[in-house]
């Protein structure tokens, strides 16, 4: 199986396999047919709190990775959700809104799988970068 990670806003193709928003909001003016999704698992993302803290600030990064690595460990549920979806096979592809591409909360959670043995990380997603000085924009 592989994992990868894309923008909501790319248009979906045929690499994409089965498409899981990990957003708590649906994307602005994106209709659904658009979109594209198979599976809306916004339980699995960011707390509101979280997210609110974070906003995209590259120089929190760090510090909201490991925060929301904790809420990841303590959300076992949408874990077991997206397990499910990954135990399916073939390829998954975590779709975010945020337009950030290297500090954006689908990269955590690609990160987690990663580290808790759920999926392999495609070769074809963005790396993990944690230089907060290299950040593709707001």
């Amino acid at each position: 199986m592989n994992l990868r990670i894309k923008r909501v806003y790319e248009p979906p193709d045929g690499q994409d396999g089965r498409r899981i928003l990990v957003d708590r909001l649906w994307p602005r003016g994106l209709s659904k047919e658009k979109a594209s999704i198979d599976l809306w698992l916004k339980d699995l993302a960011p707390s509101t709190e979280l997210r609110k803290w974070f906003g995209h600030d590259p120089h929190r990064w760090e510090e909201f990775r490991e925060r929301y690595h904790a809420e990841l460990n303590e959300n076992g549920e949408q874990i077991l959700r997206l397990k499910q979806e990954l135990d399916k096979g073939g390829i998954v592809t975590l779709v975010y809104g945020a337009k950030d591409a290297v500090h954006n909360h689908a990269l955590v959670i690609r990160e987690h799988c990663g580290r808790n043995g759920l999926a392999t990380v495609d070769a074809g997603s963005p790396p993990m970068q944690t230089n907060p000085d290299r950040h593709g924009g707001r």
